[in-house]
């Protein structure tokens, strides 16, 4: 099966869609594109390449000011709803009129209602309008609702499939699964038809509260080789690799990851304080986030100013000649306050898939990928202390750096090729027997 080039313009506000021949699947996301969600980008990219016809519907209108190259080459339309009902109230005043009239409606109401007597916040009240400008602009053709995020997308998502009386599925990732409360998570996995997430360690939590523990299953993003190819550069030889001991050759160190708290950035400044003078290092991070400015203070107040490149965000060939320059990778993840914490952090295969020797924490997924003196290093959570050693452990020792991104590359490589989980999430979208472009399922 081919897909038809797709008009990339936005839907007119208000208007539904022209529904292309055949059936379409509306992916619900929440905000789009984000440099910061590649792996969403690369799966909507496969699946348009495999011959799905893709409606995508955005709840937030983007904000960053770069885009990565895979964004260009999808070319599904993407519908902006509301961001806030008090922006465009002709259109959700119009969406709830034409809502009414579905026969779902009143089910996705009770529903709604139940939800909103035990969250009684405005985010709550806005996805149901939401929903309503969903539901009501959806392309006819429409088979089916799949929402990125357990949390706001399949909330409007769940709300406007009971609308529209159609099948609604949910990918979950990280943080939408920790701060969800249990209630919602059950009647969410309840409803769906499947659930799939990216990490072990989700899925087992995940499978704890489903009725049916069958509808959750382990889908690794893993990463598009095609556009991480293996770096033209060699390894370095350890006898002339960078060692820490010259001050006008440092060690690179590199960190990609938005400047938030459960990202541990603060706990990586610390340890890099604690380094003996001795042990030369450069840091360059990538990212963005609101603690940057805290973060650049915080940096400061430890004598880290001219040690430290704050590069912001980037598109994605910039951040792979990043990785291809740095001679260690790290990150510094945690489980934050509010229940926030990674997952399986892509920018760790990103990294691995580079020849790049990879420090990290013992939190959530990562050690799913990174075996622990084997194919990277890994040290507690919230502990500076550890995670300086370890930075100067690596700093002075090329050959083990050498050792542990051979093997981490190799193990990215073998095991976390994105195809695997395109082609799991394709099984589960399309009908038993249903053509390919790969054949017969």
């Amino acid at each position: 099966m081919t897909q038809p080039a797709l008009e990339t313009a936005k839907t007119p506000a208000g208007e539904s869609a022209p529904a292309p021949d055949g059936a379409v699947l509306a992916v619900v996301l929440k905000g789009y594109p984000r440099l910061s969600e590649t792996f969403i980008a690369q799966e909507l990219l496969a699946l348009q390449q495999r011959g799905f016809r893709l409606h995508l519907i955005s709840l937030r209108h983007p904000t960053d000011r770069k885009r990565h190259p895979v964004h260009e080459e999808i070319t599904a339309p993407v519908n902006y709803l509301p961001e806030y009902l008090y922006q465009e109230p002709l259109r959700v005043l119009r969406g709830w009129r034409r809502a009414r009239a579905l026969s779902g409606y009143r089910h996705a109401l009770r529903t709604f209602l139940k939800d909103l007597w035990r969250d009684r916040t405005p985010n709550r009240v806005r996805r149901f309008g939401q929903a309503c400008v969903l539901a009501a602009e959806l392309p006819e053709a429409t088979e089916r609702l799949y929402a990125h995020f357990l949390h706001t997308p399949a909330s409007v998502t769940r709300y406007a499939a009971l609308m529209r009386g159609l099948p609604w599925s949910v990918s979950a990732h990280a943080k939408d699964i920790w701060i969800l409360p249990d209630w919602e998570k059950r009647e969410k996995l309840a409803e769906a038809d499947w659930l799939v997430t990216c990490t072990a360690y989700g899925a087992e939590h995940l499978r704890s509260l489903a009725p049916d523990p069958g509808r959750v299953a382990l889908v690794y993003h893993g990463l598009d080789l095609q556009r991480f190819p293996p770096s033209a550069q060699q390894l370095p030889d350890p006898a002339g690799a960078r060692d820490g001991g010259r001050a006008a050759d440092p060690v690179r160190l590199l960190s990609v990851g938005r400047l938030v708290e459960k990202k541990g950035y603060d706990d990586l400044l610390t340890a890099l304080a604690a380094i003996p003078p001795d042990r030369h290092w450069h840091l360059s991070h990538i990212g963005g986030g609101p603690l940057a400015a805290k973060l650049k203070q915080q940096a400061t107040a430890l004598g880290l100013d001219g040690r430290i490149d704050w590069l912001g965000a980037q598109a994605q060939e910039t951040v792979l000649a990043h990785y291809r320059r740095a001679d260690l990778f790290v990150l510094a993840s945690r489980i934050a306050r509010s229940g926030d914490r990674d997952g399986l952090p892509n920018v760790l295969m990103e990294a691995q898939s580079q020849g790049l020797a990879c420090l990290a924490t013992r939190v959530a997924a990562i050690p799913e990928l990174i075996n622990d003196g084997t194919s990277g290093v890994l040290v507690p959570p919230e502990d500076p202390g550890a995670l300086g050693d370890a930075l100067a452990a690596l700093i002075g020792d090329p050959a083990l750096r050498a050792k542990l991104a051979r093997a981490g590359e190799a193990r990215v490589r073998q095991n976390f090729d994105m195809k695997r989980g395109i082609d799991a999430l394709e099984r589960l979208l399309r009908p038993e027997g249903t053509e390919t472009s790969a054949g017969v399922l």
